[in-house]
């Protein structure tokens, strides 16, 4: 008797998944280790965690924001190569024409600064590690589909949002004015990147 009133509910929960299967329009996912775009995000991640930290925050957020604009410069170039969405392409252009001028900016910055532990570069440095605990746990989590378009868009929103994030905390810790101009910058143009991305994903339904 208990064996006959499970097996509708087994054929319930058969339908259901079969149901989901048919209605998810093909959407496939794809293995992080096999992503060409979160590949790039474990190289920089793997970087940055390299990277020596000196205690002075502005000299230590120049540096990672290298790093970092560095590997939203090679995921963007994978988008130019291999994207099919010409709106996600012409950002991921925007993306390497502004990020290369940042870093350049930032490598020339570093050339005349000699960094000098405080306090105050002392809880930055703690409160950027955070952030890079964060990206690197919230990129896991990120369902890819192997379609570049949709990949880079996902993987973006998380890095500039930890790029937002740095850029947030230097003008709390930082002294010079003009990495906290280049921070405020960031902010303002990586959080409409954000919106932009978030915006497309919602039209193409993530794939």
């Amino acid at each position: 008797m208990k064996l006959t009133k499970c097996i509708p509910v087994v054929l319930l929960i058969l339908l259901i998944a079969s149901a989901c299967k048919e209605d998810d329009n093909g959407l496939k996912v794809q293995a992080h280790n096999d992503n060409e775009m979160m590949s790039i995000m474990h190289t920089m991640n793997t970087q940055m965690e390299a990277m020596p930290m000196t205690g002075d925050a502005d000299h230590d957020f120049a540096s990672m924001m290298i790093i970092h604009h560095q590997g939203a410069i090679d995921m963007a170039n994978t988008e130019l190569g291999k994207g099919k969405d010409a709106t996600i392409k012409e950002m991921a252009q925007r993306i390497i024409d502004k990020q290369t001028v940042e870093k350049a900016e930032l490598a020339t910055w570093l050339q005349t600064h000699t960094p000098v532990s405080d306090a105050e570069g002392q809880a930055f440095d703690s409160e950027m590690m955070e952030v890079m605990k964060k990206m690197k746990n919230w990129k896991d989590i990120q369902v890819l589909t192997g379609n570049t378009d949709h990949d880079f868009s996902e993987l973006m929103i998380v890095h500039h949002q930890t790029a937002a994030d740095n850029a947030g905390s230097i003008l709390h810790h930082g002294h010079h004015d003009n990495i906290k101009e280049m921070a405020k910058m960031m902010i303002t143009d990586q959080n409409k990147e954000i919106t932009d991305f978030s915006a497309w994903l919602i039209t193409n339904k993530g794939y």
